[in-house]
């Protein structure tokens, strides 16, 4: 069972961050919420979550991309390498993968994006779960 593990939920749609949160929530994990890059930042900076859940599309595009990039460089260093999990419609949209399975000239398998996991939405509960558990298990 989670052990006080606080979650950022960062999505521009109050449904997903509900059914999200509702999730995590009823398997033990504190929440709390961000609905743009700006206000998850800001958050993330002043809660320190454990974990972050983020979208990529919201409200200027690809937000999630650049909120990654600013995360992983702008967070005091104890924070910049909180675990990021991506859950994003954004394949559905694209043919741009963010976790391509095969290395090419540039990225080996899974370093295109700085995150932990990548999970296409409507996440599956126990996937999510899965994931969440298996980050927070980890030194």
């Amino acid at each position: 069972m989670p052990d006080g593990h606080k979650i950022l939920i960062v999505d521009d749609d109050p449904d997903q961050v509900d059914s999200t949160r509702l999730i995590l929530e009823s398997n033990g994990y504190d929440v709390v919420v961000a609905y743009d890059a700006r206000q998850a930042f800001e958050t993330a900076l002043a809660e320190k979550p454990d974990l972050i859940v983020l979208d990529i599309m919201m409200p200027d595009g690809t937000e999630g991309f650049q909120l990654v990039s600013r995360l992983r460089n702008e967070l005091p260093e104890e924070q910049a390498n909180v675990p990021i999990i991506i859950v994003s419609a954004i394949h559905d949209y694209t043919t741009l993968r963010l976790y391509p399975d095969q290395s090419d000239t540039t990225y080996a398998p899974g370093e295109y994006l700085d995150a932990q996991g990548f999970i296409d939405k409507p996440a599956e509960p126990r996937q999510l779960l899965g994931k969440v558990a298996e980050l927070l298990r980890k030194p």
